[in-house]
């Protein structure tokens, strides 16, 4: 991977890397920070994510939750690093690992997912092909050649897709069932919501980690400690990133997105830096003075959120239901079938399925997640199985979790929820919506 110079046979980097400082983490306390992390925590791409807040939307049901991509993206590098450590790969890799975990992110849209719509529908892409393009052509492959690593392959690893097969637990540390970066999202932003699921043993998890034939498995000791943190997940989506509220101002968000997309060339950019130019708060004033989009951003300014008439809650997988409400074209025939009978504007109507777009999220609360490699050691020999073998709670976590519901403007309430249960059925007495 790297021009490497040789003394004594020892390795050395292009470019010499030294202790610079460290920061301060409300969530893990100090972090250190090298010389060669300082110049890439320094660029554009990368002080961009000080603008792009971690949870856009959720500000509306917890005020405290204004935390950023930056903090998450130095505390992924941070868990990265400590996992590295833990699974005592040599210096090299723990700094490939840091690095990735500190670049994961930067290729994130104006309000992080909410933004991935456009990516998708207009450009087929997500935010980690964005990722990779900017660490290849920006000043961050110029910091990378300089210290001797390959842009492309950098470009790879910060999304978890190297995909080297002697070294799948690299991409593993990235992205994998319980990885630095769900191991950061998840107890930070409990913090900073306060909505209390966050109190997760991960240190217990990390240092209980091995390899073996290449994959990272996790010790049967840890066993508590992760079903803590699944139960976490799962908490956390449904009370946090699929929060009813949550989902209005991204709906709400997403929807101004759309309008003035081709008013403000959103997708037209042509280097990087024409789509890194696009933080949240030029987004939102470019938004505000959009003819389009301006009514739905003076909504958002005086919390006049579109409202849930329907909610079902599912847990046991139904593949005709998913089908049903996956399905774009099924999904806008439903919506004009309520609009109708609720005699409303069918623009005032939405269905919303969490777990893809309208406004996709990154981590699908689908839950085969849950598929978990641990391991015990029985005289010096590797035992591997899945966690779902040795856990009744796992067991019962793991299945699937939809929720489906329409929203509408509080003035067409009560007409929409009447005719969501005339086309969709009438919901139970305890699924009726009180709030």
């Amino acid at each position: 991977m790297r021009d490497k110079k040789v003394t004594e046979g020892k390795k050395t980097y292009k470019k010499e890397i030294k202790a610079w400082s460290f920061t301060k983490c409300p969530v893990f306390g100090y972090i250190t920070i090298n010389s060669f992390e300082k110049e890439l925590i320094d660029t554009f791409p990368v002080q961009r994510l000080r603008r792009l807040r971690q949870l856009a939307g959720s500000e509306y049901v917890y005020p405290g939750a204004n935390h950023t991509r930056f903090e998450h993206s130095l505390g992924v590098m941070f868990l990265a690093g400590l996992m590295a450590e833990s699974l005592e790969l040599d210096d090299e890799k723990r700094q490939i690992a840091r690095i990735s975990g500190l670049l994961h992110d930067v290729g994130h849209g104006a309000f992080s997912h909410i933004f991935e719509h456009i990516l998708i529908n207009r450009l087929n892409k997500t935010h980690e092909d964005m990722t990779q393009w900017i660490i290849k052509k920006t000043e961050i492959a110029d910091i990378l050649n300089d210290y001797g690593f390959s842009p492309e392959e950098m470009a790879r690893r910060a999304v978890g897709k190297y995909e080297k097969k002697e070294e799948l637990y690299m991409d593993q540390i990235i992205r994998s069932s319980v990885d630095a970066d769900k191991m950061d999202f998840i107890v930070r932003d409990n913090y900073h919501t306060g909505a209390g699921y966050g109190d997760v043993d991960i240190f217990r998890i990390i240092y209980t980690l091995k390899i073996y034939d290449n994959n990272i498995l996790i010790n049967i000791t840890a066993l508590s400690a992760l079903e803590v943190f699944l139960i976490s997940r799962v908490q956390s989506f449904r009370n946090i990133y699929f929060h009813k509220v949550s989902r209005s101002a991204q709906i709400m968000l997403s929807r101004a997105i759309d309008l003035a997309a081709d008013d403000l060339g959103l997708t037209d950019f042509k280097d990087p830096y024409d789509y890194l130019k696009w933080d949240d708060y030029v987004l939102w004033t470019e938004l505000l003075k959009n003819e389009k989009s301006r009514p739905i951003i003076q909504d958002l300014q005086r919390r006049n959120m579109l409202k849930v008439a329907y909610e079902v809650v599912m847990y046991q997988p139904s593949g005709y239901l998913s089908k049903l409400f996956t399905t774009p074209q099924i999904r806008e025939r439903i919506t004009q079938e309520i609009s109708e009978e609720a005699k409303v504007p069918e623009d005032s109507v939405v269905i919303d399925v969490p777990s893809v777009p309208s406004v996709p999220y990154q981590h699908s609360i689908t839950l085969k997640p849950m598929d978990i490699p641990v391991f015990k050691e029985v005289d010096g020999r590797v035992i591997k199985f899945s966690v779902d073998e040795v856990s009744e709670m796992i067991k019962l976590l793991k299945g699937f979790m939809n929720i489906i519901r329409v929203y509408t403007k509080k003035e067409y309430r009560d007409k929409v929820t009447k005719a969501a249960e005339g086309v969709l059925g009438e919901l139970p007495h305890s699924a009726k919506i009180s709030y």
